[in-house]
């Protein structure tokens, strides 16, 4: 399994994230993993789960709303071309900026 720290951004919105990539390492992984019902792993199985409340998903449909939905797809299609602390930004995501936020933790 990788994790990653994530920056998601939107319109009026800053959540910071864990980001963890389902992979299995061993058996005890797999074992463990199929216990909780993750009996197949896609390339990008990845659960998400902001670092300000308790709930996290798998699925980015079971989000039921656009933030967490579209940096959820954004995350699971793009794994392995964002770094650490990336910051993934649904409103450029979704073509209604012509640019990328910057990080937060560059103007503070």
């Amino acid at each position: 399994m990788e994790i990653k720290t994530i920056e998601v951004r939107d319109k009026c919105t800053f959540i910071p994230a864990l980001a963890i990539l389902l992979h299995p390492r061993d058996e005890a992984d797999k074992y463990l993993l199929a216990r909780a019902g993750f009996t197949t792993f896609q390339d990008r199985t990845v659960i998400l789960l902001p670092l300000n409340g308790t709930r996290a998903e798998n699925d980015p449909v079971d989000w039921g709303d656009r933030t967490m939905q579209v940096a959820h797809e954004v995350i699971e299609t793009t794994w392995y071309n964002i770094p650490n602390g990336a910051v993934i930004d649904v409103e450029y995501a979704l073509g209604e900026t012509n640019y990328k936020k910057d990080s937060e933790s560059v103007s503070v």
